[in-house]
């Protein structure tokens, strides 16, 4: 293998071009392509895939305009809880954490999980027992203090409702985002990973968890067919168990990466209402960025294509 290919996500949705000011669609794209190059660097000077998406989702992760890590969502308690997971295709390992508070970066936790338990998945108060216990980097809740998601909240609670991500807005112009972070690569030795990171639901009860780290729903890497990192309305991503029904597809019934994709995204998802979308790259290097909504914040590049940095559908 000589080529490498990195795609990442920053959410999806009604994010419709008059709904950002010039300088706010800036800030959306630089940080996204400041994200890829990080990535990128480890890709072409020979690092893994592995390596490559969990310095881009930690990348995301530290950047308070989307909704994962320091920019995660307040709960209905006023606090945080972040699920983040990511794969190694080589094996099929996989680490994943929900319902996690002052861990800066919820993805290197997963990573420890998968390589340092015999777990998969750990959540709660037992996940941050097992981040102090390996020396985490830790925060204090004014770390993850955002104005803009305080303000998100406090507008959820007049109506005491649930709401994606930066669902302020949504009651007054029918925008919503989801604003989950991820990314997927192939690296120059032939091997696939995948890492999604979020915050959740704004104003988000009973430790509710979308698919963000449920391995096969919102996650998945696979050597033999592709990566998958999601982001969407999780309910609907778990019960279509997304990110492996696309492997699936490939893998069981021979169809491309675009097919596959089509199919999951495009059909399936939308007849059960399900809105969002995904980043993937296969085997060979072909990447694509699917989504059903009005846009997605997405970037890519690839050994042979220059980076690709967008928004709106």
């Amino acid at each position: 293998m000589t080529k490498y290919a990195i795609a990442l996500h920053g959410g999806a949705g009604t994010i419709l071009r008059s709904h950002l000011t010039p300088e706010k669609e800036s800030a959306y794209k630089t940080a996204l392509n400041e994200a890829l190059e990080v990535g990128e660097s480890v890709l072409k000077n020979g690092g893994s895939a592995l390596d490559a998406v969990e310095q881009t989702v930690i990348t995301l992760e530290n950047c308070p305009l989307f909704n994962a890590g320091k920019g995660a969502v307040f709960t209905n308690e006023g606090k945080h809880e972040m699920d983040a997971s990511i794969m190694n295709g080589i094996d099929l390992c996989a680490g994943a954490v929900s319902g996690i508070n002052q861990v800066k970066n919820p993805v290197k936790l997963a990573r420890a999980i998968m390589e340092k338990t015999e777990h998969v998945y750990l959540s709660g108060e037992g996940a941050l027992q097992f981040a102090k216990k390996i020396n985490t980097e830790l925060e204090n809740e004014d770390y993850f203090y955002v104005q803009m998601r305080y303000d998100q909240w406090k507008e959820a609670q007049k109506s005491d409702g649930i709401f994606l991500d930066h669902n302020l807005q949504q009651n007054e112009n029918g925008e919503k985002k989801f604003g989950t972070v991820g990314a997927v690569a192939l690296d120059l030795h032939g091997n696939l990973a995948a890492a999604t990171s979020t915050g959740g639901m704004t104003n988000k009860k009973f430790g509710r968890v979308g698919d963000s780290p449920i391995i096969g729903a919102g996650t998945y890497a696979n050597n033999a067919t592709c990566g998958i990192s999601c982001t969407g309305h999780g309910e609907f991503f778990i019960r279509s168990i997304v990110a492996y029904d696309i492997s699936c597809l490939m893998e069981y019934a021979g169809l491309t990466l675009k097919q596959a994709c089509d199919k999951v995204v495009k059909d399936k998802l939308v007849k059960i209402g399900g809105e969002g979308g995904l980043v993937a790259v296969d085997k060979f290097g072909n990447v694509e960025l699917s989504f059903n909504s009005e846009g997605m914040y997405r970037a890519m590049k690839t050994s042979e294509s220059e980076a690709y940095v967008g928004i709106y559908e």
